[in-house]
């Protein structure tokens, strides 16, 4: 019986996170040695673990955004030569399209529960501190938001395809560690919520694997989330300044 032969690291993987990524996830990651998954496991837990445990400790608002941004930018060193395929005409216009639908059936269910849960913080933000919010709209998408999913979804999905592929196990880990992250603001909305937004961009970037697109839709939820008032959720100030 002949030794298992290794697939062409490019062939037909061109876009994937890279070629020898690639051919470990076409054998299940069979070809990764259980040692170096096992260390590949626990740098996962270490960094996207241990990250938000080490923010909660020491809470220090400064701290929390060092450790986002540089993350982000190791990240983005990393990942920069990888050039997944981009969309077609017709396939941009597709995942336009379900973006706004999406956002727009989501937003009507949360416009609708925080009006009745929580009336008093309804639109309070834009209405009662206009220029900050206008700076939060701004803010956000470039200074929260993109950093985020350059972690969460293309670094943690070029990273460690080998070990939990390029499906349903990149998903669950994705949106999960996602969730977890938030676990800093200390409440179970900002989790909860998190966690469904993570699962939701994790699998929207699996598809089609455009981070621009995935940072677009995490932007909308974000600036929708402050605006009608769920804002309190993922505020700093309620971990550091209870």
């Amino acid at each position: 019986m002949g030794a298992p032969v290794r697939p062409p690291l490019h062939e037909d993987h061109s876009g994937d996170a890279d070629g020898y990524f690639a051919a470990q996830v076409a054998l299940g990651g069979s070809i990764m040695p259980m040692m170096a998954r096992a260390a590949l496991l626990l740098e996962f837990l270490a960094i996207f673990g241990g990250g938000p445990v080490l923010v909660v400790i020491v809470r220090a608002p400064l701290l929390f955004q060092l450790l986002l941004w540089l993350g982000a930018l190791a990240a983005w060193r990393l990942t920069r030569n990888q050039h997944p395929p981009g969309l077609e005409a017709d396939g941009l216009r597709r995942e336009l399209r379900a973006i706004v639908l999406r956002f727009v059936a989501v937003a009507l269910v949360l416009v609708v529960v925080t009006r009745l849960a929580m009336p008093e913080a309804f639109f309070a933000f834009p209405w009662e501190r206009p220029w900050l919010w206008l700076a939060v709209m701004v803010g956000y998408p470039l200074l929260s938001a993109w950093p985020q999913e350059m972690l969460y979804r293309r670094f943690a999905y070029s990273r460690y395809a080998p070990l939990f592929g390029s499906g349903t196990g990149f998903i669950a880990a994705s949106g999960l560690a996602f969730g977890y992250a938030h676990g800093i603001f200390l409440n179970p909305i900002a989790v909860a919520l998190s966690a469904a937004g993570g699962l939701l961009f994790a699998a929207n970037f699996a598809r089609h694997r455009s981070l621009t697109l995935v940072w677009l839709e995490h932007s909308l939820y974000g600036c929708l989330i402050f605006t009608i008032g769920l804002g309190s959720f993922f505020f700093t100030g309620a971990l550091w300044h209870p």
